[in-house]
């Protein structure tokens, strides 16, 4: 009888874990696939409700942004608004993206200036940066290393990220059928071996 309840709770513990385990490969194979169809129609860079995911691939933020992080922004609406101490992120004239923090604020008639240095730097930025540059202001949101992969699942290979999970769902789905099929041959041999004792003292 104790066998019989051993092996039931021990049943149970392996069913728990079975869909602990499946569910966990599930939830990431559809993070992937989430991340890298949103990475593809952005253009690589996601946005939710006014807010976007950035990636920074530069340490002039650091400590607080490390390399290799994703940052959440705010889109800007009113680019004349930022003081000193805001994170702003915005485009130089070469086209890319930097976010750093504001030093001071120039005002010079109906335009505004903006002075800004990254932290991890030694100087201010060289060129003032028009508020019409700014694209958004960082909301203080960052998970450190996530960039990379994202960074990746917008490049042209970023969709080989899919088949990673899709594999490790497959081999264990072939795994727990393999298990299963085991807990099955059990009984069925023990019932054969019973059979044929049973056969063999009548015989004798």
């Amino acid at each position: 009888m104790r066998s019989i309840r051993n092996k039931s709770k021990n049943s149970k513990i392996m069913k728990w874990i079975n869909n602990i385990v499946t569910g966990i490969l599930m939830t990431l194979l559809i993070s992937v696939a989430f991340i890298v169809v949103i990475s593809k129609v952005s253009g690589g860079e996601p946005q939710f409700f006014g807010y976007q995911l950035k990636t920074v691939l530069s340490g002039s933020m650091e400590p607080g942004i490390q390399t290799g992080s994703i940052i959440a922004v705010k889109t800007a609406e009113d680019k004349t608004s930022y003081k000193a101490g805001d994170v702003i992120t915005y485009q130089e004239a070469e086209g890319f993206l930097v976010t750093h923090r504001i030093t001071e604020v120039v005002s010079n008639g109906d335009s505004v200036l903006y002075r800004t240095k990254g932290d991890n730097n030694q100087s201010e930025d060289m060129n003032p940066v028009m508020a019409e540059n700014v694209v958004a202001q960082y909301t203080g949101f960052t998970l450190p290393y996530v960039g990379y992969f994202n960074n990746f699942a917008s490049s042209k290979n970023g969709a080989f990220l899919l088949i990673i999970p899709g594999i490790l769902l497959l081999l264990y789905s072939v795994f727990t059928l393999w298990k299963a099929l085991a807990l099955i041959e059990i009984p069925q041999r023990k019932q054969a071996e019973v059979i044929t004792e049973d056969s063999g003292k009548s015989t004798s």
